[in-house]
């Protein structure tokens, strides 16, 4: 799995760019001493912070800082590290940063670069050092970044959850249950004379039931994870006038989008992500679906298909203020049956009434009335968009996850699935018996890449921040 650039020793600006109280150049590799000495002017005491001055060339100073040295395999990487930290100014932390290179690259005693082939580190190269070097998982490695990323509170305690192995773990257990009922049917496939009924007294039948248990409880909790890490695209939709805007704002709690009485103001998307506890929704408010001969405003309606077309939930926002007119509920009859043609049939569509708070019908429709003026029903909306999302409230244990996990999951169900069914077939199955569970464990040693590609690690940490 190892490529040549991995021995490489490796350098970057550890922290977020702009101006900062105090910002990191990060050195990872192997034979780092003639470095620290040209850097710091003297050797460093392993894993003791050490306040020294960062030279240049010429033995001049470029700024004052602490300084940390720590020995491989002890460190985050699992190679020698230097880290300085310096002041957080840009200027100061590109000039760290080549004058390490320039380090690296002047001859050492022995005529030899310092530390040859010193290079810039690629985007999520340190933690792809870390996975290397076994310090950490491809689970853990990717909860780094979602830890990073996460927008809420939920997320940030979920993906710490992970990188401390909670999710790795969960993953282990069931490896190795796997791995103990491979253990049995092989040993029924090699010796098959034996009189002895190896699979009904280990209780094979049992150990594969309570897998797939434990299985659907990780697979619940995998899929709560995934959640708050990628939130629901709900796009509001419906005609001009509905409220739209109106409730964005208030759902957002803010005023984004402009609103006035006036038909065809939202000529497009506005888009702004909440929370609701905990979980990230992406509201998209869209141009009112109606027919017109504005340029701009058609181009804004066919951006209100697109969204639709691309939604997780839509919510579908009626007028109660024109409930009764014949041509209104035309319009609406017209719009809900392009929302059916455009969208599949999992998205859920979610009748919404607005105007509450100036309803003059006796009679309201069925679906969810609310005011996006007063606030009446905001909360019953919110509890809506959690159901249809599959959020479960109170859900404990919960681990942040990514879209390949929970698909590396389900085709494990699947492979145990089939399991089942030729473990009810007994002896003429057990070589397809033996050959799912080894495809159910493949399926769970990608999670945390046991089992993978260079390709996939490629895709993965391409996607972190250079630095980390």
């Amino acid at each position: 799995m190892s490529l040549p650039r991995h021995s490489d020793p490796i350098v970057a600006i550890a922290t977020a760019p702009g101006r900062g109280a105090v910002g990191m150049v990060r050195v990872s590799g192997r034979g780092l001493n003639d470095l620290v000495l040209a850097l710091c002017g003297r050797t460093l005491k392993p894993r003791e912070a050490s306040y020294t001055p960062f030279l240049d060339a010429t033995g001049l100073a470029i700024d004052h800082g602490l300084a940390l040295y720590f020995v491989a395999p002890h460190s985050f990487t699992g190679e020698e590290v230097l880290e300085l930290q310096a002041h957080g100014g840009p200027v100061v932390l590109q000039l760290l940063l080549a004058r390490c290179l320039q380090a690296g690259a002047e001859p050492g005693a022995g005529g030899a670069p310092r530390l040859a082939h010193l290079r810039v580190a690629l985007p999520g190269e340190f933690s792809e050092r870390a996975f290397l070097n076994d310090k950490i998982d491809l689970a853990q490695a990717e909860a780094i970044a979602d830890l990073i990323d996460a927008s809420t509170e939920a997320a940030a305690r979920s993906a710490s959850r992970s990188l401390a192995g909670a999710f790795s773990q969960e993953i282990h257990q069931l490896r190795d249950a796997l791995i103990h009922l491979r253990m049995l049917v092989e040993a029924t496939l090699d010796f098959p004379e034996e009189d002895i009924d190896f699979l009904r007294q280990a209780d094979a039948q049992g150990q594969l039931d309570r897998l797939e248990q434990s299985l659907a409880s990780v697979m619940a909790r995998a899929q709560q994870g995934s959640l708050l890490r990628e939130g629901i695209k709900v796009v509001i939709a419906g005609q001009p006038n509905a409220g739209k805007s109106s409730l964005l704002n208030a759902l957002a709690g803010a005023e984004l989008a402009i609103v006035t009485a006036i038909p065809g103001t939202t000529r497009d998307k506005v888009q702004q992500t909440i929370q609701i506890e905990g979980v990230p929704v992406h509201v998209i408010d869209t141009a009112g679906l109606r027919e017109s001969e504005d340029e701009v405003e058609k181009i804004g309606i066919e951006h209100a298909w697109e969204a639709i077309a691309h939604a997780d939930a839509v919510l579908f926002l009626h007028d109660l203020t024109r409930v009764d007119q014949a041509a209104y509920q035309a319009n609406d009859a017209a719009i809900a049956q392009t929302i059916g043609q455009k969208l599949p049939k999992q998205v859920p569509v979610i009748e919404v009434w607005n105007k509450l708070d100036a309803a003059t019908a006796p009679g309201l429709p069925n679906g969810l009335q609310l005011s996006a003026k007063t606030g009446a029903g905001l909360d019953a909306l919110r509890h809506k968009l959690l159901q249809v999302a599959g959020w479960q409230s109170g859900s404990e244990g919960i681990f942040m996850a990514r879209e390949r996990h929970v698909q590396a999951l389900q085709q494990t169900q699947g492979h145990l699935g089939w399991a089942q069914i030729h473990l009810t077939a007994q002896a003429q199955a057990l070589d397809l018996l033996a050959e799912e569970l080894r495809l159910a464990q493949n399926a769970l040693s990608e999670i945390t890449g046991e089992f993978t590609s260079d390709d996939l690690l490629g895709v993965i940490f391409s996607s972190f921040c250079i630095g980390k």
